[in-house]
């Protein structure tokens, strides 16, 4: 096991950056609230298909804990009903934890692979777990950052949950992106631990630095980016999602200071890119981080003045999130103690 545990820890990165691209995919269909409800959708485990299944239909069997929407209203069953040709309201209880009472299969079943994409990273992070208690007894540092990973899945697990019952507010959304990426850092420390501890790599004070600073900028824009993302969503839903086209009409201080702020963070990473080259310092991962660094402007660009393009919203924040990544791993490698 400890021979394949770089693999597990690469295969675990990967996983919750398939979150990161499944999420974004969620945001960007706007099919945050395909499911109502959590863990299941609707009452079921796998999700409707249709309308009619989540719809009162006289003379019809419900099972209990099932969602239907009656008029602009969730309903869920008390017990296994056979209905009559009435609705009876005693065999209901109102849905409280929110209001919002609408179906689109395809935001259901968008909502619903977000899900599964997280279960399938629950799985992977248990064999993770197993692989790092093999090294208790040698290096107590890689199962401690392990289970600090796996214990804040489980916290994301709770946040998702949060998430739909307060029908997607903001606060708990950036929480939620946010603490996604503390557990992209923490398996990336793990990475260097296990693979390049040992490694030499020339130190640079400045360098060093501003990745901190460019860390911290990352962390700043894409917090930034969550609440903008939530005002977009808000015109969306005043404005129709087929006119979303017009949802930065009229945008928040909060767009202005995201757009502004991208000056300063390009400013940061082309210096490390300038740093580099010229110390020759020989840090391979900073071509990636411009080149991402473009891309991130390249689609903010796009989704302002070309009307949100297909998977620009994607790219935009799955790009932002390997960027962070990219430059925390920059700032292990480049801190002093890794050469001497």
């Amino acid at each position: 096991m400890k021979t394949k545990f770089p693999q597990i820890v690469k295969i675990t990165i990967i996983s919750v950056y398939l979150i990161f691209l499944a999420g974004s995919i969620v945001r960007m269909t706007g099919s945050g609230m395909g499911c109502p409800d959590w863990p299941k959708c609707f009452g079921y485990y796998i999700p409707p298909t249709s309308e009619e299944q989540i719809t009162w239909k006289p003379n019809s069997e419900f099972k209990k804990g099932l969602i239907i929407i009656k008029g602009e209203t969730l309903f869920v069953a008390e017990k296994n009903i056979k209905t009559s040709d009435e609705f009876n309201k005693n065999n209901w209880t109102n849905y409280t934890k929110h209001d919002y009472a609408k179906f689109n299969k395809y935001h259901t079943w968008t909502e619903y692979i977000n899900r599964l994409c997280s279960v399938l990273a629950g799985l992977i992070f248990l064999f993770l777990i197993y692989g790092a208690s093999k090294f208790w007894k040698t290096n107590k540092t890689i199962p401690l950052l392990a289970f600090a990973a796996f214990f804040l899945m489980l916290v994301e697990a709770w946040l998702g949950k949060t998430v739909v019952d307060t029908n997607l507010k903001p606060t708990i959304i950036t929480i939620h992106m946010i603490l996604g990426l503390i557990i992209i850092a923490l398996l990336l420390k793990l990475k260097f631990n296990i693979s390049e501890r040992k490694r030499i790599y020339r130190y640079n004070a400045l360098f060093n630095k501003l990745l901190i600073v460019s860390v911290v900028f990352s962390l700043i824009q894409i917090a930034m980016g969550t609440q903008v993302r939530q005002f977009i969503d808000e015109q969306v839903k005043q404005l129709g999602f087929e006119n979303k086209n017009y949802s930065l009409m009229n945008p928040s201080f909060k767009f202005y200071f995201h757009r502004s702020f991208t000056i300063a963070i390009v400013l940061v990473n082309l210096s490390l890119f300038y740093l580099n080259q010229v110390k020759n310092l020989g840090y391979k991962l900073v071509n990636w981080v411009v080149l991402l660094i473009f891309l991130e402007a390249i689609t903010g660009i796009l989704m302002y003045y070309a009307e949100f393009p297909l998977g620009t919203q994607a790219i935009h924040l799955l790009s932002g999130a390997i960027l962070f990544g990219l430059q925390f791993y920059l700032w292990m490698q480049s801190k002093k103690t890794v050469s001497n």
